[in-house]
């Protein structure tokens, strides 16, 4: 696919433009069964959303555009994918985008550097959304089994790795006796997997889930269980945007809600047919066992509200690893009124 301005449009337009007419819109009710009920919308606002890879793990973004959650509150999104990790903050800063999803890492980054302030304002992933997987099954597991072994990291961000060293210490191991090999895209980390050039992967679903059913690799671990509750991802925009267009915010964290809510009742064969949209490569039972897994482990916000405990958590995780030099406060990076305001009327 053509990288155009560092953003690579995903598939086709979501949503896209129409004659100007109200027309019914599929929207998911409240309840646990995916049930649709039309409703009379014509968007009124068109919003750029750029996210940093398509991943599963994203589901709740999913779920808020094909349950027709965002349509409701007259929304259009146009959805892109960032060609590198730090597209975001890019597409942001240059004006291609008005939303961007991404790690809070990247606040803590530019802030760390006095770089521009990005503010984060709406709570997707509450973990780590990888898993390691190793060549032979590993019912007694210790970190320690890494040690002289070669892991080929998760290349597509920096916090799945700064958490694979934060475990690593939590448990008495020293990042430093483990060799891993970094940056691989996802293709070739596969790949190098495949042809025995390490002894263990992290990635996540689906690809974790497409190795463990042809029987290329066995699961050793979930790193969001390993790592515990932290902010992994959310909505970040610039301070002007947040001044300008506060009504619009709210509204998209309500139609994000919505979605948080219905996902925390829906079943995984329910999920992963209203997101089937946006991976139409995607074996529909594999869609259902990576959403399973998803669910199993609390990856999802069940509301948009970051909290301070986790974005503390964080911050320990990033300072450990040497990725920031200072602390930083709460306040400075996000932004909760917006959230609690979409929630409050939401009710």
């Amino acid at each position: 696919m053509p990288d155009v301005g560092g953003l690579r449009p995903f598939h086709a337009p979501i949503l896209p433009r129409q004659s100007p007419r109200v027309k019914a819109i599929r929207v998911m009710s409240l309840r646990a069964r995916a049930e649709y009920t039309p409703v009379t919308v014509e968007p009124d606002r068109r919003l750029r959303v750029i996210e940093p890879f398509h991943s599963l793990f994203y589901t709740p973004q999913f779920v808020a555009i094909h349950g027709g959650h965002l349509a409701a509150e007259g929304l259009e999104i146009a959805l892109a994918t960032a060609a590198r990790g730090a597209g975001t903050v890019d597409a942001l800063a240059s004006g291609r985008a008005d939303l961007a999803l991404s790690g809070l890492m990247r606040s803590f980054e530019l802030a760390d550097r006095g770089g521009a302030r990005l503010v984060h304002f709406a709570a997707v992933n509450d973990r780590n959304g990888f898993f390691l997987l190793g060549r032979e099954p590993r019912p007694g597991f210790a970190w320690s089994d890494l040690v002289g072994r070669t892991v080929i990291s998760f290349g597509g961000a920096p916090t799945p790795w700064l958490c694979m060293q934060a475990v690593l210490r939590r448990h008495g191991v020293d990042p430093g006796r483990v060799t891993f090999i970094r940056d691989l895209s996802a293709a070739d980390a596969v790949a190098a997997f495949r042809a025995g050039k390490a002894d263990f992967l992290e990635h996540g679903p689906p690809v974790v889930d497409q190795l463990l059913a042809d029987g290329s690799a066995q699961l050793v671990a979930s790193m969001g269980e390993a790592t515990g509750p932290v902010p992994f991802s959310s909505f970040m925009t610039t301070p002007e945007m947040l001044e300008r267009e506060r009504d619009v915010l709210v509204r998209f964290v309500r139609g994000l809600y919505r979605a948080q809510r219905w996902l925390a009742a829906g079943t995984a064969a329910e999920v992963a047919a209203v997101i089937a949209p946006a991976f139409p490569d995607i074996d529909a039972g594999i869609r259902v066992r990576a959403v399973e897994r998803y669910l199993r482990q609390s990856t999802w916000a069940r509301d948009p509200v970051l909290t301070r405990s986790g974005f503390d958590a964080l911050q320990e995780i990033l300072l450990g690893g040497g990725f920031i030099r200072r602390r930083h406060r709460f306040e400075d990076l996000v932004d909760t009124d917006i959230a609690r305001h979409a929630v409050q009327t939401l009710g």
